[in-house]
């Protein structure tokens, strides 16, 4: 899959969370888009040409340092890796 693919793949996911989630995968699933929109970002700004692999290790990278820097607890971080690993599959 292209990296511009997955990415619109992933903006359809995150939309139709908003349909079927709970409220606690609700607000995982904002949490996540912000660290993948992010990531994307840069990617744009900076004129990198990434890989769908190269994509997620750079999400992984900052939601590790969001963990590392306690920015949720135990339950919400256990939402938004379970996400994550939904939305990973995506790229595969």
């Amino acid at each position: 899959m292209s990296l511009q693919a997955y990415i619109e793949a992933a903006q359809q996911f995150f939309d139709e969370l908003v349909d079927r989630a709970s409220d606690d995968e609700l607000f995982a699933g904002g949490y996540l888009r912000g660290h993948f929109d992010l990531a994307v970002g840069y990617a744009q700004v900076e004129e990198l040409t990434l890989s769908v692999d190269e994509l997620n290790a750079k999400v992984e990278a900052s939601l590790v340092k969001a963990y590392r820097d306690g920015e949720l607890n135990e339950e919400d971080k256990h939402h938004v890796v379970t996400i994550w690993e939904r939305l990973k599959q995506l790229g595969a």
